[in-house]
């Protein structure tokens, strides 16, 4: 270990991007092999780069990847730390330290935006690009180091230094999981539908999603993402439950036997 750093520092004395070298080893707890991966990682689809061979790069792919790499560690973290819990407490707690918001908060929280490549008008339309790049640095760190040293990073240096598991237990800010679940408890059918696919500005998508309850619609809402877009109309849908008496009776009445 002690060889592996010092042949890093004797690295960094070369390099052209130390800022970067230095940042991701602060933010990781490892020197990057491949500082390139992580270049990448920080660029957003609005000002892609040029590659050698022609091509333009950038952060999707690494993003799609750090997202996978992760559910898959977040979900097996949650599954050993509460033994006990069902698996509708383990989709939600993971629901809330993956989704885009929490780790929005964990991109601002390290400054990612400093390094993050992208035109200044998506910046202010798009308030999510920290988060998809900080997926996309963790699927640049599974490259570069390996599944093990990936858990150990999304454990000490994620989970760990920005999320409070027990506060978070005892928050519900998974709007889809507690419409689900009151659907469930009255037993009425829900329904998902992406009703349009929109563009702003700066040509990023936006998706709308509406949800019919029994037969009956609910509420529709918008997102950089459908999963996004599924939070936002869910929590229209409650606000609408808790607002409006007749439209709750309304949706009870349609419940299956």
């Amino acid at each position: 270990m002690v060889l592996s750093n010092v042949i890093s520092l004797i690295k960094l004395l070369f390099i052209k991007d130390k800022e970067l070298y230095v940042f991701i080893r602060k933010i990781t707890g490892y020197y990057p092999k491949n500082i390139d991966l992580y270049r990448l990682a920080f660029v957003h689809r609005s000002k892609p780069v040029k590659r050698p061979d022609g091509q333009w790069a950038n952060n999707e792919r690494l993003e799609y990847l750090g997202d996978a790499v992760l559910d898959t560690v977040v979900a097996d973290y949650l599954y050993s730390t509460f033994p006990d819990k069902h698996e509708g407490f383990l989709t939600s707690t993971r629901a809330k330290i993956v989704q885009r918001e929490s780790l929005n908060r964990v991109g601002n929280t390290l400054h990612i935006d400093a390094h993050v490549r992208a035109s200044s008008h998506s910046s202010s339309h798009n308030s999510y690009i920290c988060g998809n790049a900080v997926e996309a640095m963790v699927g640049a760190f599974y490259i570069d180091h390996g599944y093990k040293r990936a858990r150990r990073f999304i454990i000490d240096r994620i989970i760990k230094q920005h999320f409070d598991i027990n506060d978070l237990v005892s928050s519900e800010t998974n709007f889809k999981s507690r419409l689900i679940e009151w659907t469930q408890k009255h037993r009425i059918t829900i329904e998902f539908a992406l009703i349009d696919t929109l563009a702003d500005a700066d040509n990023n998508p936006i998706f709308k999603t509406a949800i019919m309850l029994g037969d009956t619609f609910a509420a529709d809402g918008t997102g950089y993402s459908k999963k996004e877009s599924h939070q936002a109309a869910s929590k229209k849908a409650l606000e609408r439950l808790n607002a409006d008496r007749n439209f709750k009776q309304q949706i009870l009445s349609t419940a299956t036997a």
